[in-house]
């Protein structure tokens, strides 16, 4: 039976999301551009080739180790743009704030978008400011819209993997959403724990340049890669297998994951891509990974095996596998 009522789970990157999406959303709005769902709309201006993206910033905690919702803001929109193979140029910044919400808190958060700007080499240029009454919102809730250009000889999209791709990672899982969950439930874990928030557009920019061919680029956010892995074999009408042993997480993060009951597959990260490639360009792309300072943990995680459906699963260590199926619900709410 479907809900009448808007609930939390809806707001994941698992099915109840996917649902509210494809059956109440598409529908209504439906369009060629807007049924291609990659990270961003890939629009055509001209002669110009552009990307366009939004998202809405909702964490809880607003203040984490490795950065805050004001840099998490600005890296999420620039990687959501540059997952089309463009370059971010510009960003609108939407702020709604809670009356009672701290100047000091308001200052770092605005110093930190700022910094993230120069980091990512784009300018804010337009924006918008509304405060909400006491107790009618947790704190602040940031939006941000940006744009970039694509080259015209680029073709990236979620809609393109092939039979024979090898998919990558560029680096751990999980960081982000485990974070998160420590700091929001006060957890004492030994280790480093702290988010890979980060602009993606510089390590884009980079395996553009010496790879052309490669057919599909997501950051795994919302859902993770359970979730970014199924859309793609959806989108792409593939069959995806996946090496559960090359997944990598850091040691820390894998045992709050066992501690906790929490599939790390399904944790949101906001500083890691993955890329579809053609087996002959794994070595070039994989060359441009190990050179740049946020890719030092890139690994081949699988590849795609065919089109006889579309559906993830995970080779297991002692050779069995599994179904790797988005989760009905959301695992950790207000994780980006």
């Amino acid at each position: 039976m479907s809900p009448k009522i808007i609930e939390l789970d809806h707001g994941s990157g698992g099915t109840a999301g996917h649902q509210l999406i494809t059956d109440f959303f598409l529908p209504a709005f439906d369009n060629p551009i807007l049924n291609q769902m990659d990270d961003c709309a890939q629009l055509t201006i001209g002669k110009t080739r552009i990307a366009f993206s939004t998202d809405t910033f909702v964490v809880d905690p607003i203040f984490f180790p490795g950065g805050n919702i004001g840099d998490l803001a600005v890296n999420g929109t620039v990687n959501d743009i540059a997952m089309s193979g463009a370059k971010p140029l510009y960003l609108s910044i939407g702020m709604v704030i809670e009356e009672g919400f701290s100047f000091d808190s308001l200052r770092t958060i605005v110093q930190s978008i700022q910094q993230a700007a120069k980091t990512a080499d784009v300018q804010i240029v337009t924006g918008d400011t509304k405060v909400m009454p006491s107790g009618m919102l947790d704190g602040i809730i940031i939006n941000t819209s940006g744009i970039g250009t694509i080259d015209l000889d680029i073709n990236i999209s979620a809609s393109r993997a092939c039979i024979g791709d090898h998919i990558i990672v560029s680096g751990t899982i999980a960081d982000h959403g485990i974070t998160i969950l420590t700091q929001r439930e006060k957890l004492m874990i030994e280790g480093d724990i702290h988010s890979d928030t980060a602009p993606l557009n510089g390590l884009v920019a980079q395996l553009i340049k010496y790879c052309k061919d490669i057919h599909v680029l997501r950051d795994p956010t919302r859902g993770g890669l359970t979730a970014v892995l199924n859309e793609i074999a959806k989108q792409s009408a593939v069959e995806i297998e996946i090496q559960e042993s090359a997944i990598p997480v850091k040691p820390q993060i894998a045992a709050c994951c066992d501690l906790l009951g929490i599939d790390p597959f399904s944790v949101a990260n906001e500083g890691k891509l993955i890329a579809f490639v053609p087996e002959s360009s794994v070595e070039k792309v994989m060359s441009v990974f190990s050179q740049h300072s946020l890719s030092q943990d890139a690994v081949v995680i699988g590849k795609v095996v065919s089109k006889k459906q579309s559906i993830v699963y995970v080779k297991t260590p002692i050779g069995g596998k599994r179904l790797l199926d988005m989760h009905v619900g959301d695992q950790l709410p207000r994780i980006c």
